[in-house]
């Protein structure tokens, strides 16, 4: 029987303790054997691999089994961080964030009509940037005054954050030392601060049937059986009409998205035995984090971050995944069982086992988040607003304005 994870075991936990994992196993939602869809990576395939797995006796069985990659690590980081996002915006959860807002630039905003977006962007928070506190849509934003991020108060201190100075980052963007950060694009370039990832998460597909010969063929009907017989004439302002018999230059009607369109394409998806999440959350990363407070750290604020931080990695992986992975389109996977988490706390022991809800990881972070604040860790709960730098406004607009000329393609 699973106990309830509490913030005193947590608090022990995180004093000595290696790792929290949580394996387990799911299934597409259609049914064990149907076909999962596979994100695809350069050159348009899927990541195949030989692994050795673990059989239902718990050993490793003798021969690898052919895998493929269902989810990478970062993707599945990304998919925390916007759990957390979504728990922020439902009021459930308020930890530091820093908000870019691009409202002013909107078709609707006070802007004038040269400088607006053809399409709104909103808000864009450092949860949901690629690079956390170290991307380039921060960087290139500024603050209410117009100072650039980088040089106002708040962001000077990320010049000095590091592992024995981490205080600023846990403030301003704590996640950041959860799922990792290298100020690669600051002051310092290369020599920016970096922060390993204490939380790692994958999902892979076991014994996956990945035919290259196999293709996935169809066609998209269309209802009014438009014939490409029919010539049609493009005008630059991507109008058209009927073209005149023999006139030259002509298309298809299909060049406008009309007509049944037949399709073929190798990535025709897999069918596997069943997918595996395997999560772990390295406390031992979170031991060698520092957070000093008037010049000097102690150990009691240095415990009480690090516990503040486990409670934040174990939030986000429970509110992303408890309830299933819904990966891309064709890839939805259920779990066939709840998330239970396990402690390594001494080798040659058994782990000890622990349940975990949505409910009850959030009161385990809020529980943390007091205590912290009693050492006198304290971090910014209100989401600090920034706003684009004119150069990077006007980055967005002449991108989407090259985005309206595509037709279909990805942008470059």
């Amino acid at each position: 029987m699973s106990k309830t994870l509490d913030l005193a075991t947590l608090q022990s936990a995180v004093r000595s303790s290696a790792a929290f994992r949580c394996r387990r196993r799911l299934q597409p939602a259609g049914g064990p054997g149907d076909k999962v869809f596979p994100p695809t990576f350069a050159g348009a395939v899927y990541a195949v691999e030989q692994r050795r797995v673990v059989g239902e006796d718990g050993k490793i069985l003798p021969e690898p089994k052919t895998c493929v990659v269902l989810d990478t690590v970062q993707s599945q980081a990304n998919r925390m961080e916007q759990a957390l996002q979504e728990a922020i915006d439902g009021g459930r959860i308020a930890i530091p964030v820093l908000k870019v807002d691009f409202s002013a630039w909107s078709p609707t905003g006070s802007k004038s009509a040269d400088e607006k977006f053809i399409d709104d962007v909103g808000t864009i928070t450092s949860l949901q940037v690629p690079h956390r506190l170290a991307d380039a849509i921060l960087r290139d934003s500024q603050t209410q005054d117009g100072t650039p991020f980088r040089k106002s108060e708040k962001g000077k201190a990320l010049n000095t954050v590091s592992q024995r100075n981490a205080t600023a980052l846990y403030q301003l963007c704590p996640t950041a030392l959860i799922f990792g950060m290298w100020d690669s694009t600051g002051p310092k370039g290369g020599l920016g601060a970096k922060f390993e990832r204490a939380m790692v998460s994958e999902v892979v597909g076991v014994g996956a049937t990945v035919q290259e010969t196999h293709k996935a063929r169809g066609v998209r009907r269309d209802p009014l059986e438009i014939r490409k017989a029919v010539p049609i004439l493009r005008a630059a302002d991507k109008s058209w009409s009927i073209a005149e018999p023999k006139t030259k230059g002509v298309d298809a009607p299909s060049s406008i998205n009309h007509g049944s369109v037949p399709f073929d394409s190798d990535n025709a998806g897999t069918t596997i035995e069943y997918a595996e999440q395997v999560t772990t959350l390295s406390l031992i990363v979170l031991r060698r984090l520092c957070f000093p407070t008037n010049g000097a750290p102690t150990s009691e604020v240095d415990m009480a971050g690090r516990t503040v931080l486990a409670a934040l990695g174990l939030c986000a992986a429970t509110l992303a995944f408890e309830s299933g992975l819904a990966l891309r389109s064709r890839c939805l996977i259920w779990p066939e069982d709840a998330m239970i988490w396990e402690l390594l706390a001494k080798p040659g022991d058994k782990p000890e086992t622990f349940s975990l809800s949505s409910d009850e990881a959030i009161a385990l972070l809020q529980a943390a988040v007091v205590a912290a604040e009693k050492a006198k860790l304290e971090w910014e709960e209100a989401a600090i607003p920034l706003f684009p730098q004119p150069k990077l406004a006007e980055l967005v607009r002449l991108s989407q304005l090259e985005a309206t000329k595509d037709e279909g393609n990805d942008a470059k």
